[in-house]
């Protein structure tokens, strides 16, 4: 099976931003996590991370075409107002998570909400590095 994660801004921090929220594991160790899960399942999962809205868009948009079958998606701070990335998330019919690695909904009142959410088939957050396995997982299922 052919699955995307996207992760967006600030993910690649991992490790060096607000490590009481996000942890102390860098996202190298994020990226070895999930090439391993790619090898024991099988499946070829391709990562890729950009700051940018634009360019996250744009590699939604190239899976519509090259055969991705699942979609993860950490979005960051894009989760609560991106609505660019919500359509383009709306276009693709493939199986899709939206995962975050602490628990929004015990954080500030703006991370509650989430426009993305409503175009996924399931949210996972406050799982840590760990939610990304279970979003692979529940694609893969």
């Amino acid at each position: 099976m052919k699955i995307l994660v996207i992760n967006g801004p600030n993910l690649n921090f991992l490790g060096i931003r607000e490590k009481s929220v996000y942890g102390t594991e860098n996202y190298q160790y994020l990226l070895d996590m999930i090439a391993k899960k790619a090898e024991e399942t099988g499946n070829d999962i391709t990562v890729f991370q950009s700051n940018h809205e634009g360019a996250i868009i744009d590699r939604l948009q190239e899976a519509y075409f090259d055969g991705t079958e699942g979609i993860v998606i950490n979005p960051g701070a894009f989760t609560h107002y991106s609505y660019a990335i919500r359509d383009a998330l709306a276009s693709i019919t493939v199986p899709k998570v939206e995962i975050h690695i602490s628990d929004i909904t015990k954080r500030e009142e703006f991370r509650k909400i989430s426009v993305t959410a409503p175009v996924c088939d399931k949210q996972i957050y406050g799982q840590g590095l760990q939610g990304y396995l279970q979003a692979i997982n529940f694609i893969v299922e």
